[in-house]
């Protein structure tokens, strides 16, 4: 899953990593966080439980563009191979630790 702190409330540090999900559907775990569903959040759809830190979470794109503003997305290394090789389609295993995203723009015709 794509991972984002909203640090600012707008931009945080982001990753692609493993989550389980709770029985109700309503927390997402990652990395011994509980992350709860938030409503009407702004550019944040989950919250830390204990610190009310805001997160987005999402699943991962297929053409990349996890991110709504451009910058680097660590891949934690027990998802690295299926994320490049299952997610992103590359046929040759990728190494990279990071993926430089340019964000997700849109184009209108």
């Amino acid at each position: 899953m794509y991972i984002e702190l909203k640090e600012d409330g707008v931009t945080g540090s982001a990753r692609i990593g493993r989550v389980t999900f709770s029985h109700s559907g309503r927390s997402v775990y990652y990395r011994s966080r509980r992350l709860q569903k938030l409503k009407g959040g702004f550019k944040a759809n989950y919250f830390d439980a204990e610190t009310g830190q805001e997160y987005w979470i999402s699943g991962c794109k297929e053409k990349g563009g996890d991110r709504l503003y451009s910058g680097t997305i660590d891949i934690d290394d027990d998802v690295r191979e299926e994320y490049w090789v299952t997610i992103r389609k590359c046929q040759k295993r990728n190494t990279n630790r990071k993926s430089e995203d340019r964000g997700n723009t849109t184009t209108s015709s």
